[in-house]
C-alpha cells in the first residue's frame, strides 16, 4: 500500500484506496482468467479419483493461509531463512519445483557459515541406516532407491527428490528421514505429526547450532499441526514456516502491479514463495494419478494428451471462441475437430523416425530436435501434432497457443503427412523472405503472449533484457543465443535497431494505398541467426501484447481477431505486424 501525507483527508484516502482496490481486482482477474478455466477442468478429474481432498485435516491448511501482509524479494526470504533455527518448508509432493526449491536453498552460499541439517518426510526414520550408507558413499543411487522402497512407499517422482539429497550431501548437510507408518490412513496423520516433532527435537539436541531445514507435506504445516507441536517441544526455538505456491495467496498476489511476485510474508514467521502456478501443481498431480492408475507392467510414458487439451481449452475459453462454429470468419471453423495428436515419448529416436516418415528435411529435423532438448516439447504444425518428451508448463502453454493460432486460420501449414517435395509439386505457394520472416515473428508473438496468459510466472522479455546481452562475456553470449559470437552481435544489432523504429501512421497527404509506414525488410541473413531474431522479436512483441492486455488497451475480442488473421497470405503478416506495433506504440485502445 502507498504511504500518504499526513495532511491527506480521510475522503481522499478512501477515494485513492478504492481506486487501488479496483486496479488490483482488475489485474487479478486479467492475469487469472485463462488459468481458472483450465484449473476447473483438471480439478474435476482429480476430485473424481482422490476423494480425500475435503477432509478436515486438509481444510485446516487451506483455511489458515488466505491473505498476506506484504510482498518480499528472494533476498528477503534468504535472510529470514539464514536467521532462523528450524525452517519448515511445505512440499507439494507431485510438483518437482517443490523439492528443487529446497535444493537451491541448500546451495546458497549465505548458509555456508553454519552447519545445515536436512530432514525429509519422504524417508521413514526406520531406514536411517540406509540413508547413512548412501551419504557415506557405500551404496549408489539405485540401491538407495530400492532399499527405501521409494516407488512402493512414496511413489512420486524420484529425480527431483534425489537432486535434493545430492545437493545436501554435496554441501556437507546431514540428512535424516522423519516419517513413520502408516501413510495411507488420514486418521493416523496426527500421530505422524507427533513423531516428526519428536524427531526434529532430537535433531536439535544432536546439532545444537545447526540450521535445520525440514521438507514436509504442506498440509502438515497448518498452524495447529506440526508447527504447534514443534513449538511445544522446543519452546525457545526460532521456527520459520516457508510455504510454497499456496493457491489463495497466489491468486491474491496476481493483483500486484509488478510482473511477478516471488514471495510474500503471510504473518510473523510465516512466508510463502511462488515457483509454480496452481495450474502447474494440479497438472503434475494429475500425471501422478495417471501413473499410479496403471498396471505394474505398463511402462509407457505418461499420457500428456489431457494436459495439452486442457491448456488449449483454457485459451479457447479466455478468447471467447466457439469450438463448434461452422464458419471461419469471426470464429475458427469446427475447432473441436482440429485438436492435435499428442505424442508422449521419452526418446529422441522416436521423434526422428516420425519426422523422417512425414517428410521433414534434415535441417528441419535438427531444428525440431534441438527445440525438444531445450524445451521438452514442440508443436509440429505440418502434421498438427505435439511431441512431448518432458512436461514443462512454459513450453506446453506455448505449444497449446501455437496450435490454437494455426487452428484459427484453418491449419494453413498442414500438409497431411505429404513429403515436402509432394507439397511443392501440388502447387503450395512459397512465401518471399519478408513474408516468411513476419509470419514467424507474428506466430512467436502470439505464442509468447498465450504462454503468459496461461502461465503468468513466465518472465517477460523486454528491450532492457536485449541491451544487457551486450555486457555479458563472449562465452555467455554464445551460450545464451546458441550462436557464434559475431552472429550473436549481428542479431542483437538488428533487434535493437528494429525496436527503435517509430511505428506510426503516415500524414494524410502521404497515405496513398496505406495509412501505415512501410514495414522494415527481413534481416539480411538466414539460418539459425534469422530464426533467433524472429523468435526474440516475437517474444518482445508478445510482452508488449501482454502489457497492453493487462492495461486494458487490448480486449479479448481484439486478441481473437489477431488469432484469426490469415497472415499466411502475401503481405498480410507484414501489414498486420506494423498495424499492431503502431497501435501498441500509440497507447490507444485496440
Amino acid at each position: 500500500m502507498p504511504r500518504y501525507d499526513a495532511r491527506t483527508t480521510n475522503d481522499q484516502r478512501l477515494t485513492t484506496n478504492d481506486a487501488l482496490m479496483a486496479t488490483t481486482g482488475i489485474l487479478r482477474a486479467r492475469r487469472s482468467a485463462a488459468q481458472l478455466h483450465a484449473i476447473a477442468s483438471v480439478e474435476r478429474k482429480i476430485r473424481a479419483v482422490d476423494p480425500a481432498a475435503g477432509r478436515k485435516y486438509l481444510r485446516d491448511f487451506h483455511e489458515a493461509y488466505r491473505t498476506y501482509e506484504k510482498v518480499l524479494t528472494p533476498s528477503d526470504v534468504r535472510r529470514e531463512v539464514a536467521n532462523a533455527g528450524t525452517v519448515l518448508v511445505g512440499d507439494y509432493h507431485a510438483l518437482p519445483n517443490s523439492q528443487r526449491y529446497l535444493a537451491t536453498v541448500l546451495s546458497d552460499s549465505k548458509f555456508n557459515q553454519r552447519q545445515v541439517v536436512l530432514g525429509v518426510e519422504t524417508i521413514f526414520s526406520r531406514d536411517q541406516h540406509i540413508l547413512d550408507e548412501w551419504w557415506r558413499g557405500e551404496i549408489d543411487e539405485n540401491e538407495l532407491r530400492e532399499r527405501i522402497r521409494f516407488e512402493l512407499d512414496w511413489g512420486y517422482e524420484w529425480t527431483p527428490f534425489y537432486e535434493l539429497l545430492s545437493a545436501a550431501r554435496d554441501h556437507g548437510a546431514f540428512v535424516y528421514g522423519l516419517d513413520c507408518m502408516p501413510r495411507e490412513d488420514l486418521r493416523k496423520i496426527g500421530a505422524r505429526d507427533r513423531h516428526a516433532a519428536d524427531k526434529i527435537a532430537e535433531l536439535r539436541r544432536r546439532h545444537s547450532d545447526a540450521l535445520i531445514l525440514v521438507l514436509f507435506g504442506e498440509s502438515h504445516l497448518a498452524p495447529q499441526h506440526l508447527p504447534a507441536l514443534l513449538q511445544q517441544r522446543l519452546p525457545a526455538e526460532s521456527v520459520l514456516t516457508v510455504l510454497q505456491n499456496v493457491d489463495a495467496l497466489f491468486w491474491r498476489a496476481a493483483g500486484e502491479a509488478r510482473d511477478h511476485v516471488e514471495a510474500v510474508e503471510v504473518r510473523e514467521n510465516v512466508l510463502c514463495v511462488f515457483n509454480a502456478t496452481p495450474l502447474e501443481k494440479y497438472e503434475n498431480y494429475r500425471l501422478c494419478l495417471d501413473r499410479w492408475g496403471r498396471s505394474d507392467n505398463d511402462h509407457s510414458a505418461p499420457d500428456l494428451g489431457p494436459t495439452l487439451y486442457n491448456l488449449i481449452d483454457g485459451m479457447v475459453r479466455f478468447l471467447g471462441i466457439n469450438q463448434y462454429s461452422p464458419h471461419n470468419t469471426t470464429q475458427p471453423r469446427l475447432l473441436v475437430d482440429l485438436m492435435p495428436e499428442v505424442y508422449s515419448r521419452s526418446s529422441d529416436a522416436l521423434l526422428r523416425g516420425l519426422l523422417s516418415r512425414k517428410g521433414f528435411t534434415a535441417g528441419q529435423r535438427r531444428s525440431l530436435l534441438r527445440r525438444v532438448r531445450e524445451r521438452g516439447s514442440v508443436y509440429l504444425a505440418p502434421i498438427n501434432a505435439v511431441y512431448v518428451r518432458q512436461f514443462h508448463m512454459t513450453s506446453s502453454a506455448e505449444d497449446a497457443t501455437r496450435f490454437l493460432h494455426q487452428a484459427c486460420r484453418g491449419l494453413p501449414n498442414r500438409c497431411n503427412g505429404k513429403p515436402a517435395a509432394a507439397q511443392a509439386a501440388s502447387g503450395v505457394r512459397t512465401l518471399d523472405k519478408d513474408d516468411a520472416f513476419y509470419i514467424d515473428v507474428f506466430e512467436h508473438a502470439l505464442a509468447f503472449f498465450g504462454s503468459r496468459i496461461l502461465y503468468p510466472a513466465r518472465p517477460a522479455l523486454r528491450d532492457g533484457d536485449i541491451a544487457e546481452l551486450y555486457d555479458i562475456t563472449r562465452e555467455d553470449l554464445e551460450h545464451q543465443t546458441a550462436l557464434p559470437f559475431a552472429d550473436a552481435v549481428d542479431a542483437l544489432d538488428f533487434l535493437t535497431q528494429h525496436r527503435a523504429l517509430d511505428f506510426r501512421e503516415k500524414p494524410r497527404s502521404e497515405r496513398g494505398e496505406s495509412a501505415l509506414e512501410s514495414p522494415p525488410p527481413a534481416p539480411p541473413f538466414t539460418g539459425r541467426k534469422c530464426e533467433y531474431v524472429a523468435e526474440q522479436l516475437g517474444y518482445l512483441t508478445g510482452t508488449d501484447l501482454y502489457d497492453a492486455y493487462l492495461e486494458g488497451r487490448l480486449t479479448t475480442a481484439a486478441l481473437r481477431k489477431l488469432f484469426l488473421a490469415h497472415i499466411e497470405q502475401p503481405g498480410i503478416a507484414r501489414e498486420a505486424y506494423v498495424q499492431l506495433k503502431t497501435r501498441l506504440r500509440s497507447g490507444l485502445r485496440a
